[in-house]
């Protein structure tokens, strides 16, 4: 016959040691992990399952991806110019990145791709000043862009008018 004795502080220690698994678990179990980042990938997928991103070959198929968001732009570019994405993103780029990112969009895999950018005037955006829309597109499909004022200080965001702004 084996006895074992149980001290008074190892039955604590066992007993805390037990509760704290078990509130972890608890805590697993119930709080989901990047609840915010899943929302954002749930807001996005919504945004790339509506809209067009794809077959953009013509000044037409720009200005009609645009009034998928609300936007009226003029019917030229104001500007066309080559654009090589960075293989390294600064903090900048990394911002800028999650603009994108928030619009189902993401420039990760186009490091170090050549795309062009295609900026037109926006006539009907709030704000009182100039503002402009630029598409960045890589083989006929939108990689990424904004809607942005000319202002210095002024403000940027995503193509959905809900879009949050980065200034």
């Amino acid at each position: 016959m084996f006895v074992y004795s149980v001290k008074a502080q190892t039955l604590k220690l066992y007993s805390s040691i037990v509760l704290s698994v078990l509130s972890v678990i608890l805590v697993i179990a119930l709080v989901p992990f990047n609840g915010i980042k899943e929302d954002f990938a749930l807001q996005a997928g919504k945004n790339i399952e509506e809209k067009n991103f794809k077959n953009i070959q013509t000044a037409k198929d720009r200005i009609a991806f645009l009034k998928q968001f609300g936007w009226e732009v003029e019917t030229e570019a104001r500007d066309v110019t080559q654009v090589t994405i960075p293989v390294k993103f600064d903090p900048i780029y990394e911002k800028y990145n999650d603009l994108q990112i928030k619009e189902g969009l993401d420039l990760e895999k186009y490091k170090g791709k050549t795309v062009k950018k295609y900026t037109y005037l926006v006539n009907n955006h709030e704000y009182e000043g100039i503002v402009y829309a630029n598409l960045l597109i890589y083989k006929d499909q939108v990689i990424g862009g904004d809607i942005s004022s000319a202002a210095a200080g002024g403000f940027m965001h995503g193509f959905s008018k809900g879009n949050l702004s980065l200034t």
